[in-house]
This record gives C-alpha cells, sequence and structure tokens, in this order.
C-alpha cells in the first residue's frame, strides 16, 4: 500500500471531521492528496494515456467538462504528473510539488452533479471453445458484415453526434437485431461470425457487459477477446429490473447477488437478460483488456466515464469506497480510499456526471471486489496551474 502514515492519518481525520465516506453520504471537500496503489501501475496508465494522446492533434479537444481542454493540454498535466512521481518516495516533496503545479478541479461546475456512483469492472476469465460441442453452445459473435454504423448527428436538443447499430432490410435502414432475436431465435447462428463458443449463458451475458475477456480453451491456452462493435440498441439494466419487479432489493443489489437470482432461477434467466437489448461483438486481440482509447486499461488505475463529458486519457483524483471481503467472497466491511486514475474507458451504462466505472483487473477475485463495488464518491480532475485552455 502507498499510503503512508500520515497521509493515512490526514485522511482519517478528513473522515472524522464530518466530511465522511459513509456509504450513501457526501463530501463536501477535496481529500488529502494520498495514493493508496503503487507508483509503477501509475506510471504505466500515465504512459498509456500518452500513447492515445499523441496521435492527435494538441488542439482537438478532448473533453467539454470540467471545462474544455485540449489534447495537448492533458499531454503536458500528464507529462508534469510523470516528472512527479520521480519525487514518490518522499510523500510531503510529492504533495508539496503537486499542489504548487496542479490544481484540482470538480468534475462538475454545478455542485449538486458533484456526487459520482462508483461501480467496478473487470475481466473475465470463462472456458470457452474454439468449436461448437454439446458442451459449449452458447456462441460468442464477432462484428457482423451486415452491421451499418452510420454517426447520427445532433439535433437541437444539444445531444452530441453519437453512432447507431442497424442494417438495410427491403433498401431503409432498419434497427439491428435484438438480444432476445440474436440469442432466442438465433438470427445470426451459422452465418459464420462466431468465433468462440461458451459453456454457460451467464457468463456470456456478463461477458457482454464487461466488454472483453479471457478464453480458458480445452488445451490450457489463454485467448483474449476484446470489444469490437454492439447492436446499437439501448443498454436496459436487468439488475433495476429485478429491483422494481421486487425480486431483489436495492440494498442488496450487486452484479454477485444478480447472478445468484439467475442461476436460481433458470426458467426466468433467458427473458430477464433479453431485457437488455443491447448485444456487444467480439474480436480477437493480442492483449488487454483495451478500454475504448483502443490502449490497455491497468487495475486499479483506469476509469470508464461518459465520453460525451469528461476529458479522454486525462489524470484524476478519486476517493470513494472499496468493499473488503472475507475469504469466501462475502463483503464485511467499506475501505475508503484516495487515488490518482487515468479516464481511459467508457460504457454503455455510464452516462451522465454522477457515475464512473472503476477498472479491477481480471479473474475471479477482481470480480468479486467489481461485483459489490456501489459506492459513492468524487472525481477531481487534475489541471495545471499554468495552462491556458480555451474555456
Amino acid at each position: 500500500m502507498r499510503t503512508s502514515f500520515l497521509a493515512l492519518f490526514g485522511l482519517l481525520s478528513w473522515l472524522s471531521l464530518g466530511n465522511q465516506i459513509v456509504h450513501g453520504q457526501t463530501v463536501a471537500s477535496p481529500p488529502p492528496i494520498t495514493d493508496d496503489l503503487d507508483r509503477e501501475s501509475l506510471r504505466l496508465a500515465i504512459h498509456h494515456s500518452v500513447s492515445y494522446l499523441r496521435k492527435l492533434p494538441p488542439d482537438q479537444i478532448v473533453g467539454e467538462q470540467p471545462r474544455q481542454i485540449s489534447a495537448g493540454e492533458a499531454l503536458d498535466g500528464l507529462a508534469a504528473l510523470d516528472r512527479l512521481l520521480d519525487r514518490w518516495s518522499c510523500w510531503a516533496c510529492f504533495v508539496k510539488d503537486f499542489e504548487a503545479q496542479f490544481e484540482l478541479v470538480p468534475s462538475s461546475r454545478d455542485e449538486q452533479h458533484r456526487e459520482v456512483l462508483f461501480t467496478g469492472y473487470y475481466q473475465p476469465i470463462i472456458d470457452g471453445s474454439l468449436v461448437e460441442t454439446s458442451e459449449y453452445r452458447y456462441p460468442i459473435y464477432r462484428k457482423p458484415t451486415d452491421l451499418l454504423t452510420p454517426e447520427r448527428v445532433a439535433g437541437n436538443s444539444g445531444e452530441t453526434a453519437r453512432k447507431i447499430g442497424g442494417r438495410v432490410e427491403a433498401e431503409q435502414f432498419a434497427p439491428y437485431y435484438t438480444r432476445r432475436e440474436i440469442d432466442r431465435d438465433g438470427l445470426l447462428r451459422g452465418r459464420g461470425f462466431e468465433i468462440a463458443w461458451v459453456k454457460n449463458p451467464i457468463e456470456l451475458f456478463f461477458l457482454h457487459i464487461q466488454g472483453s475477456g479471457i478464453l480458458r480453451l480445452p488445451n490450457g491456452t489463454r485467448l483474449h477477446i476484446g470489444y469490437a462493435g454492439q447492436n446499437g440498441r439501448p443498454y436496459r439494466s436487468i439488475g433495476r429490473l429485478l429491483i422494481d419487479e421486487g425480486k431483489i432489493s436495492q440494498s442488496e443489489m450487486s452484479m454477485t447477488r444478480l447472478r445468484r437470482h439467475l442461476e436460481e432461477h433458470p426458467e426466468q434467466r433467458d427473458e430477464i437478460m433479453a431485457h437488455n437489448e443491447s448485444y456487444v461483438f467480439f474480436r480477437v486481440t493480442e492483449a488487454g483488456p483495451f478500454g475504448s482509447l483502443e490502449v490497455p486499461v491497468t487495475s486499479g488505475r483506469s476509469i470508464a466515464t461518459d465520453s460525451r463529458l469528461f476529458p479522454k486519457g486525462a489524470p484524476a483524483l478519486i476517493y470513494s469506497e472499496s468493499p473488503v471481503l472475507d475469504g469466501s467472497g462475502r463483503l464485511i466491511g467499506w475501505r475508503p480510499f484516495v487515488r490518482f486514475v487515468l479516464n481511459q474507458d467508457t460504457g454503455g451504462a455510464i452516462r451522465g456526471f454522477q457515475r464512473a466505472d472503476l477498472y479491477m483487473g481480471s479473474g475471479d477475485d477482481a470480480g468479486a471486489h467489481a461485483g459489490y463495488m456501489n459506492s459513492p464518491g468524487k472525481i477531481y480532475f487534475l489541471m495545471l496551474k499554468t495552462a491556458i485552455g480555451p474555456r
């Protein structure tokens, strides 16, 4: 753990003075400058953001909130933060230089929108096969050749341009197939779009939610797969569906609880999953996982936010609570944390100022922590004090 005793004492003091991160409460002031992870993971994440931003024109705007920021400004901030990491072993020195160079800018100008709900995501490792068998029956599809994704231009409502999914039918543009039509009706089956098959449809559904994963093949080989496209249908939360139907209470809802409900009610499983019409297509990758910037995401250091709002690749300081689990994976408490992160991903359910997803890593342990992660907190973007950018 990177947090020094003095930094930890400062955090605990800050929590005890009424600005408390107790589940469900808000926090009024910025946190102390500290970090609970290692320097090298932060440096790695910084370098991934740099590799993305260097491909853009320096004056290209990469985010509108909390103010407009260009790729050049974001790169300058990352370079300054990377240099500061040389002071990491002297935390007081690091904080002094950090405060001289950076300001922490709340994620929204509107104070009512500054509290952020943090959830977690991870890279699942699931059993898969490159051939269909009686055991491996559920296909993972690559992006179909008939899926078109034209861009819809914003209208007077102020909505930003976005890509929509569809297909041509009778010389007309029509919405692409829903999850129900693909999985239950089999409208893509046998058309050569399958890249692999898995045993469990619930694992496949959550692979779609996570957007990337590792397939563990029968011969022991591991195959990385990543996001390749989406059918253009809206993301609809099955967790919200089950809460609204009174099947799971709001207080106990988590990814772990949701998965258990699907396993315990196989007769309802397909209908529940079909509620989410959004369907993800995959591609084989050399490594991963990759975020929406097409750079690798780093465990504990990468966040996903609304790509229409916040600066892509930019550094931020977040604070929230992370779940504490016992040896059997049961939730036993919450641990407050403060951490530097990079904004390197987005997601269908991550919309607006008040949502963020924290990448937790790969495998079952990461999945257990991601499953319970559902905590309030805040995001402060790092802005160089000397930067003069578009306002």
